[in-house]
């Protein structure tokens, strides 16, 4: 069984990884943890293998593409919060 991490503690899961690191390696190191949102969830090895970047060297460049291949559900309602501040 995979690991489950809410979106607001992924970047913890990022820190994990050995920088620097492809995006290959880094979604194949994270095909066994589930990003959970408000309603719904997604592999965040598949999420991440959809980045534009080929290489990372650190959590908050993964961070930082992480919201551009999230989906349309995990982004909620303006003002929302998925209740762990």
């Amino acid at each position: 069984m995979g690991e489950r991490v809410k979106l607001s503690r992924v970047e913890s899961t990022f820190e994990r990884l050995e920088f620097p690191v492809t995006r290959d390696d880094a979604a194949a190191e994270l095909v066994d943890v589930t990003v959970t949102f408000a309603d719904s969830e997604a592999n965040l090895g598949e999420l991440v293998s959809e980045m534009g970047s080929d290489a990372f060297h650190g959590p908050d460049e993964l961070q930082s593409e992480l919201g551009d291949v999230l989906p349309v559900e995990a982004v909620g309602e303006p003002g929302q919060s998925d209740g762990d501040e």
